[in-house]
């Protein structure tokens, strides 16, 4: 059979396509911002990942270009041979001493470094054990290991407990969550999973994707909100989001991070973040060391959006954190949802089967800390007004 005979069926990409409802690719013609261009339409933008707001600063843009201009568009090769630069290891060195670890070492995509960072440290005599919720990348990560991938139901310590029971003692165990969970806006139980963790020998490894710049008095994320950051074995996050940038890193111990940088494929035989990524990076981290204040911003406004969805009837999804799903239930009606929010000049993103279980499609929203009210006041208003279109309750 030709093995592209699978291009053929009829997705649910090409059914959505016809309705004129594909929700996906839309195009900026503007930077990120609280407002964007989008196809020829002023949007506030309320479906990006953008939480600090500083991809728009000029201090941040600024030390872009300068690493432009003085080290070139890219590295041209691996950080393991000729693509090392003095600012990636300034980098690692600051956000080490800012996230309270002996050390850094960081990837060229967030996604890139769950991959490396898993299939590293868990070996054919290892388990994984996996919140059922976890990002994508994390799968992936475990599939690419050796060792055994065992999923625990979604933050049910009971659950995990059980699994971890029926792990034989000559096993190692990593037990990796998503510190905020990327869709539901719900935060782990940090506490009881690391207090499991100690009960039966196990490490704990947190994606702190959603959590850095979010969570805790200073932004150092999920770990800092519970006051366990001694506790936590490997942090992983991402510069896409808080910090303005593209690429990860790993954070722990110096010997943990060695072995890593010397045995992870994906790391190893892959080309270094590129010299203005890493300016950028640099500089949002150095803003969020000063500007701490950022982090309340964030939530504060969330907080508004959040109390006033409510105020008009609107169902959500309880957390304390900038991500705020809204219950569509049926997929179609997500689709219809987005296209008609776009019009009336608002941007949100559609979670639909298998992302969600079917009947449970939701609108996901997120929020950046230099949203004004008056803003989330125009996009709640037409959110009420798309759902009663389309008789969500």
């Amino acid at each position: 059979m030709d093995i592209f005979k699978k291009v053929e069926a009829d997705h649910l990409y090409k059914q959505v396509k016809r309705e004129g409802i594909y929700p996906y690719f839309h195009a900026l013609t503007s930077g990120q911002d609280t407002v964007v261009q989008m196809e020829g339409r002023e949007t506030i933008m309320i479906g990006s990942n953008n939480y600090l707001g500083f991809t728009s600063e000029p201090r941040v843009i600024n030390a872009g270009i300068e690493a432009l201009k003085k080290y070139g568009s890219g590295c041209s090769g691996s950080r393991f041979l000729n693509g090392t630069l003095d600012m990636h290891r300034e980098l690692e060195d600051r956000l080490a001493k800012f996230l309270h670890k002996e050390a850094v070492m960081t990837f060229s995509t967030g996604f890139q470094s769950n991959l490396g960072i898993i299939s590293a440290i868990a070996g054919m005599h290892d388990v994984i054990l996996c919140d059922k919720e976890n990002h994508a990348s994390i799968y992936d990560g475990c599939r690419l290991s050796y060792g055994e991938m065992i999923r625990y139901k979604h933050s049910d310590m009971q659950d995990l407990e059980k699994k971890l029971k029926a792990v034989p003692e000559d096993k190692g165990i990593l037990i990796v969550t998503d510190g905020v969970f990327s869709m539901g806006g719900d935060i782990c139980k940090l506490p009881e999973i690391v207090a499991l963790a100690k009960k039966y020998g196990a490490r704990v490894m947190v994606d702190d994707a959603h959590g850095l710049g979010v969570l805790g008095k200073h932004g150092r994320g999920t770990a800092e909100h519970f006051n366990l950051e001694d506790d936590v074995d490997i942090y992983m996050g991402t510069f896409s989001k808080s910090l303005a940038s593209l690429g990860g890193y790993m954070a722990a111990k110096r010997e943990v991070v060695d072995y890593v940088m010397h045995t992870s494929r994906p790391y190893i035989f892959s080309a270094s973040i590129t010299p203005a990524s890493v300016a950028c990076a640099l500089e949002s981290l150095k803003m969020l060391e000063e500007n701490p204040e950022r982090v309340k911003q964030l939530l504060d406004i969330s907080e508004y959006m959040r109390n006033g969805l409510k105020k008009l009837g609107v169902k959500v999804i309880e957390s304390t954190t900038p991500i705020i799903p809204i219950y569509v239930y049926d997929d179609e009606k997500a689709f219809v949802a987005c296209k008609l929010l776009l019009e009336r000049g608002v941007y949100v993103n559609p979670v639909v089967s298998p992302a969600t279980p079917k009947g449970m499609a939701l609108l996901r929203t997120s929020y950046t800390a230099t949203h004004t009210k008056e803003q989330m006041d125009k996009a709640m208003k037409a959110i009420k007004e798309v759902l009663d279109i389309l008789q969500v309750k």
